[in-house]
């Protein structure tokens, strides 16, 4: 399922369109509906976008309740330089983009108990504290993986994106602890592979997304936005501001064969907006709470009570000193088997200051989940507690630290779409298929789950669809 709008070009815009101008309300500004919105009102229709919280940007959320200077970010992080898409949109708005740095040699690992190192372990993969069979022991966890999958990476260095259409047909059906079990891993195997990719929480859901992800070089040749992610939703906000209404919860739709009425509340009452057309660019968890008439068909509705949604909790920490730094250690992340299950070093820091912020715990699935039971205040301390098993000098240096977890979030009610074995085939047609006059859009209506690409594909896509509607 190749999508065509992944090779949109932003600066071009749409091709103009001499039918008659539209009215849309767009429900949520986070990156999709931003988009919608955007490429609509630079073609001369109206939009409206809807917006229930008093911020704009969905999983694209910088914090900077830290000290002067300094900012983390709480959803969005990074921008693969195989999303073409996310970058032209970056370099349309002037934004500086920066390195992020996926690996580091001096990064420590910390498994089983030992402190040890990224290099040492690629060095000598006997060390690792896992029960592997004898062959798997002369292997980095990277090597089986490549030696697992050389025929699909074959296929799609051949053939290219198509390719994953015939992925996703032969192993949909595949979790990630399936295929590997029949490529022959062993239980010691899978294990390693989970902690070290960070994927243990998620071994039993699609193969095929991470497939997409990983042989589709989603993690290779990062960068970031410098000055924080959220400086592209304030971009496209800029553009658009007249046009966006804040504190506006919607709560339900009705369509006709003429046009549609959106009802929403706001601190002030309840109001309603009439248009041609309606864009749903919020995600699955909250829009099942809103009352359409008619109502939607079955399969949309199936689609929105079943697709997997994944939990993800972060955990940041303030320290006086980057005390990392001493040890060589810029950017690249420290896989553990602890609760925090990932620690991942910033990048870039200022030069002024000595100051810096540790993503401390970056955890997805029921790790996450368990994360966000706690009070922020637990979040924090056993946090700190885990991290000083790997760095003591963090306990010396913490100054203050945040945390957010998104299942907890109102607004969201969980991090990013995933699918599970079979639900790109059973799911994603009904899942982006427009109803009457409304269009839906978000990064769960693309197939790049959890990116900022997938959430502007769509938001390409619906905005497309109704500018060519007659």
């Amino acid at each position: 399922m190749s999508l065509p709008e992944a090779d949109y070009d932003p600066v071009q815009g749409m091709e103009p369109n001499v039918r008659s101008k539209k009215r849309i309300v767009v429900i949520g500004a986070g990156m999709a509906g931003l988009a919608v919105a955007f490429e609509l009102a630079r073609q001369g229709h109206e939009p409206c976008v809807l917006e229930a919280q008093n911020r704009v940007g969905g999983r694209v959320y910088t914090l900077r309740n830290f000290a002067p200077g300094l900012h983390a970010e709480a959803g969005a992080m990074r921008i693969p330089r195989a999303h073409a898409l996310t970058l032209r949109y970056c370099d349309m708005f002037g934004l500086r983009l920066r390195p992020f740095i996926m690996e580091c040699p001096h990064a420590p690992l910390y498994l089983a108990g030992r402190r040890m190192s990224w290099r040492g372990l690629k060095s000598h993969p006997e060390k690792s504290p896992f029960e592997l069979t004898e062959r798997e022991r002369s292997y980095t966890y990277e090597e089986l993986w490549n030696q697992a999958t050389r025929e699909i990476r074959d296929l799609v260095d051949s053939v290219g994106a198509s390719a994953f259409d015939e992925l996703s047909q032969k192993y949909g059906q595949y979790s990630i602890r399936s295929f590997l079990l029949e490529r022959g891993y062993s239980e010691g195997a899978l294990e390693l592979y989970g902690i070290m990719s960070f994927r243990e929480a998620n071994m039993n859901t699609s193969i095929v997304e991470h497939f997409r992800e990983i042989i589709g070089h989603a993690f290779d040749d990062m960068v970031e936005i410098q000055g924080g992610m959220d400086l592209l939703s304030e971009a496209f906000f800029r553009k658009i501001s007249p046009y966006v209404h804040l504190g506006a919860r919607v709560y339900a739709v009705d369509q006709s064969s003429r046009g549609v009425v959106v009802h929403y509340r706001t601190a002030a009452g309840e109001f309603s907006e009439a248009a041609d057309y309606c864009v749903c660019a919020i995600p699955f968890g909250v829009l099942r709470h809103l009352d359409f008439t008619p109502p939607l068909s079955k399969g949309k509705y199936h689609a929105i009570r079943a697709l997997n949604y994944n939990p993800s909790t972060k955990i940041l920490l303030q320290v006086q000193h980057r005390f990392w730094e001493e040890e060589g250690i810029v950017g690249g992340a420290t896989a553990t088997d602890l609760p925090i299950r990932r620690i991942v070093y910033p990048s870039h820091s200022p030069d002024d200051d000595q100051r810096g912020v540790l993503l401390a715990s970056y955890t997805w699935g029921q790790d996450a989940a368990r994360w966000g039971a706690l009070s922020p205040a637990d979040r924090i301390s056993l946090a700190l507690k885990d991290v000083a098993k790997i760095h003591p000098a963090v306990l010396d240096e913490f100054e203050g630290g945040a945390s957010y977890a998104w299942y907890n979030d109102p607004f969201c009610v969980g991090a990013f779409a995933l699918f599970e074995p079979g639900q790109e085939a059973d799911l994603y047609n009904d899942i982006v298929r427009p109803e009457g006059r409304v269009h839906f859009a978000g990064e769960h209506c693309s197939l790049w789950h959890a990116w900022i690409q997938g959430a502007l594909e769509s938001g390409v896509r619906a905005a497309q669809l109704i500018h060519e509607s007659r």
